[in-house]
């Protein structure tokens, strides 16, 4: 791990009720593993009595999806090192197959979230493996997220 830290805006993406979408994916390069630093969402809701969103960071083992990719950003502009993880957001088909669940939020979409996870308690991505962001929300909603990793 070469220390570089990034960080990757998905822009307002629209989450359909009842439907769980992926907002995000990251798959670490071949033989190179990835620490997610911390995670930040925000929802556009208006009303008091939504239902909460589900969030959850899984692990993907087959990506059979269609999606855009984003823009990463780096958080020091003068690193000289290259970003190597490929990035999707804003899913129009699903990916294929979610593995293990690793975090679970329940979030009012009046609000947002915020986690960075403490040094030592980073989610790991093994080399050449994917992780996904998945939200399932009980009505339309509109969800924007930044992802922060350091490969």
């Amino acid at each position: 791990m070469a220390g570089l830290r990034l960080h990757v805006p998905t822009g307002e993406v629209s989450l359909a009720a009842n439907t769980a979408k992926t907002v995000l994916t990251l798959t670490a390069p071949a033989n190179h593993r990835v620490l997610i630093r911390g995670i930040e969402v925000f929802f556009k809701g208006t009303s008091p009595t939504d239902t909460p969103v589900k969030i959850e960071i899984s692990r993907i083992t087959t990506d059979g999806g269609t999606a855009s990719t984003p823009t990463v950003a780096k958080n020091d502009e003068n690193a000289g090192e290259s970003p190597l993880s490929t990035l999707k957001s804003a899913y129009s088909a699903e990916p294929s197959t979610y593995g293990n669940n690793l975090k679970t939020w329940e979030i009012q979409p009046q609000t947002g979230l915020i986690n960075w996870f403490p040094p030592g308690e980073e989610i790991v991505v093994k080399g050449g493996n994917e992780i996904g962001i998945r939200m399932t929300a009980g009505q339309a909603e509109t969800v924007s997220c930044n992802l922060y990793y350091e490969e």
